[in-house]
């Protein structure tokens, strides 16, 4: 079942034994049952679920001088995208202080004659913020920037592949329909993200698929630890690296100047990240937290801060001197609750947490 695996409480390869009691073979299965529920009436067995993303909307950026243009502002080599197979990538827009203010997604165009020219996929809240940040930058390039809320961004994820095996690419009955199959490039465990006119339904075009809850597809994300989106990515707040840009394949290191490299390639090179944005279980779910929620460990240390979650899921920006010990975290109406972090199977393997 593809990328639907709960993290593992242990911290693989890294010495330390698997937490059993807030990730139990229990809690696993009831909620992938809820999740992926096999269609077993009328319909039959169903091989993909498809998501609607609301949340996430689309610009459109084109022109000859598109790719020039991003290359200074995002935190991403543009040449990726002229790869052969490569039409999707994943990146960041930086303020000067090297702090995050936006993540995205960009996919190239399929139309030929277009020329040069790009989606690019940002969170809804922030799409005029991003239109007004792209504007200040374009000065004289020529590209044309503009809103499409005509089109709406799909999550496509598959139900039959293991979390670390990348799955078959769905096939479509109408591939024109799709302005957009692309598989995310964060990691296979995402499955892949998909583009049509509003009034299509991608059970029309998708065989054996069926459709699923945004907020399912939410807690997908906040279990294999990833951030998406300004709740989890606050605009100015956030650290690049914290954050893990790099295990999402959303920088380059050798690709020349851009706004706010200059912190993010020194953080990199020094090879010091005290904490990391990790995904938490909540001994309970969470209903009422302050912004950036203090997290303490059970001596009373300051241990991190918890950004945003669903229900006993979430992610948390988390000392990495402390990731291992159960940490606890005071609710808005006082009550205490106690959470576990854990490495993502999609992190790299020799990723060290102290």
């Amino acid at each position: 079942m593809a990328g639907l695996w709960f993290i593992r409480g242990a911290f693989t390869g890294l010495g330390v034994k698997a937490v059993t009691p807030l990730w139990g073979a229990a809690s696993l299965a009831r909620v992938r049952v809820k999740l992926y529920s096999q269609d077993s009436g009328k319909n039959g067995h169903r091989q993909y679920v498809c998501y609607p993303l609301p949340h996430r909307t689309l610009l459109k950026i084109q022109g000859q001088d598109t790719s020039p243009f991003l290359q200074g502002i995002i935190t991403n080599d543009m040449k990726l995208l002229e790869e052969p197979g490569c039409a999707a990538m994943y990146s960041h827009m930086l303020n000067v202080q090297g702090r995050t203010l936006y993540d995205i997604l960009l996919y190239s165009l399929k139309e030929a004659e277009v020329g040069n020219g790009v989606f690019l996929e940002c969170d809804s809240m922030v799409q005029n913020s991003i239109l007004k940040h792209l504007k200040v930058y374009k000065i004289r390039r020529k590209v044309s920037i503009g809103l499409c809320p005509e089109l709406a961004v799909w999550a496509v994820l598959s139900q039959q592949s293991s979390p670390d095996q990348e799955a078959n690419k769905p096939e479509l009955s109408a591939p024109e329909k799709a302005l957009v199959l692309e598989a995310d490039p964060r990691t296979v465990q995402m499955g892949w993200r998909l583009v049509l006119q509003s009034q299509v339904d991608p059970l029309e075009i998708i065989a054996s698929c069926q459709k699923g809850e945004t907020e399912d597809y939410h807690r997908h994300r906040y279990s294999i630890g990833l951030p998406e989106g300004v709740n989890d990515l606050p605009p100015g707040v956030a650290l690049p690296l914290e954050s893990n840009l790099v295990y999402m394949q959303g920088i380059s290191f050798s690709k020349g100047c851009y706004i706010g490299q200059e912190l993010t390639a020194r953080t990199h090179h020094t090879g010091v990240i005290r904490k990391r944005l990790m995904p938490v279980r909540f001994s309970s779910p969470v209903q009422q937290l302050g912004e950036e929620a203090a997290l303490q460990t059970q001596s009373g240390k300051p241990a991190g801060k918890h950004r945003s979650g669903v229900g006993e899921l979430g992610l948390s920006l988390i000392r990495t001197a402390h990731a291992k010990e159960m940490l606890m975290l005071k609710s808005s109406d006082d009550d205490t609750v106690t959470l576990e972090a854990s490495v993502p199977d999609w992190w790299p393997k020799d990723v060290k947490i102290n």
